[in-house]
């Protein structure tokens, strides 16, 4: 089939969707498509791929981004694709896959703030955000059109939002998890990994290790992660947190409740892997996540998982087998009683091996497999 992808940037170090999309094109080349990439800006696309640049011209993001899609415009009209598969709101496509969610929620937002001062200037800030409110606007004429394309939604979570705020019918929605690298993400490809990160860092190998991997550590409930520690009182405990964000404010929380040497900023990680093989819990407290992808690389790790119902990830794991689900991302009590119970080595181990029993289900290949199936209906 002649694929073509769409998205602002090509470029995997961004992580996320444009990662997605990157892996997506070699693995559909793979299966000897032809793949087009059309994006603003690119970085390592595949070899093979047919990269199509759209000028992101423009002095603000609103304008960059109302420039790349007359240019889409005027690039499909004069090209013709089995599939148009795009990442972000555009005006045609056959499928619609917001990696971020439904732009129409974003736009209502502010689920994702603790407390209601924070989430009320969430919204207003939401409400005089120029390119989301073009990106909402985008979408609402994408998805009236009853001849529209089909929302590829990343979770239950998602498409209950595709439902709330646009008129669907069942068979515009197909729910899509997201897929993991089940080859690279094998707890027993490089165990050493892990021990070497243990030994940099300072952690002995008795320590218990739960894992805090994030890109924006507000959402992703990253205070609520370090008061439970304080809460357990188990000096055996570290939170490793890895990330890009500026540590200094959680760095300060966890001075001031006694936690100095319980909790290790680690900074970005180029390659996730080790940062797995050294943990034994993984916790992502988080108010709103479509289907966080370093949950199911955890899952697939063999590390049991705790996190909320706002994560669409969720919905792969059986509660008490493959780690616990919070209603709250602010259940300090109950972020800290699960923790506490993942504390046990035997209990830890059996829910270990849950986790590994789901890697089939969870692999690249059998997400890549039902998208083809989406293609070969939505191509006719």
């Amino acid at each position: 089939m002649r694929v073509a992808l769409v998205i602002l940037h090509a470029d995997p170090r961004r992580g996320g969707a444009e990662r997605y999309t990157c892996d997506l094109a070699a693995a559909l080349l793979q299966r000897g498509h032809q793949v087009s990439l059309l994006a603003g800006s690119f970085h390592d696309a595949p070899v093979g791929t047919d990269t199509v640049e759209l000028p992101l011209r423009g002095w603000t993001r609103r304008g960059r981004y109302l420039a790349f899609l007359d240019a889409l415009d005027h690039h499909l009209e004069r090209h013709a694709y089995d599939i148009v598969h795009a990442m972000l709101p555009v005006r045609r496509c056959h499928l619609y896959h917001p990696h971020a969610g439904i732009a129409a929620a974003a736009l209502a937002g502010g689920h994702e703030k603790h407390g209601w001062l924070a989430r009320a200037a969430a919204r207003l800030a939401n409400r005089l955000n120029a390119r989301r409110r073009a990106f909402a606007a985008v979408e609402r004429a994408l998805l009236a059109d009853p001849h529209g394309p089909c929302v590829l939604c990343l979770s239950q979570y998602v498409a209950r939002s595709a439902r709330q705020y646009h008129a669907l019918q069942p068979h515009r929605i197909a729910i899509l998890y997201n897929g993991v690298d089940i080859r690279r993400f094998d707890p027993h490809r490089d165990p050493a990994g892990g021990r070497e990160l243990r030994r940099r860092l300072g952690i002995a190998p008795e320590r218990t290790v739960a894992l805090f991997l994030a890109q924006d550590f507000q959402r992703k409930g990253l205070e609520f992660a370090i008061r439970a520690l304080s809460r357990l009182k188990r000096h055996e405990l570290i939170l490793l947190v890895v990330g890009r964000p500026d540590p200094t404010a959680y760095r300060r929380l966890a001075s001031r409740l006694g936690l100095e040497t319980q909790v290790i900023f680690a900074g970005p990680a180029g390659d996730p892997y080790p940062c797995y093989s050294a943990a034994d819990l993984f916790v992502l407290p988080t108010w709103h996540d479509p289907c966080s992808l370093v949950v199911l690389e955890a899952l697939a790790m063999g590390l049991p998982v705790i996190s909320t119902r706002h994560n669409g990830a969720c919905e792969l794991m059986r509660e008490g087998e493959h780690g616990f689900v919070l209603e709250s991302a602010d259940d300090v009590a109950g972020l800290a009683e699960r923790i506490s119970l993942l504390m046990d080595p035997r209990e830890r181990a059996r829910m270990s091996r849950s986790c590994l029993g789901l890697r089939g289900s969870l692999s690249h290949e059998a997400h890549v497999d039902a998208l083809e199936d989406i293609y070969r209906r939505e191509a006719g």
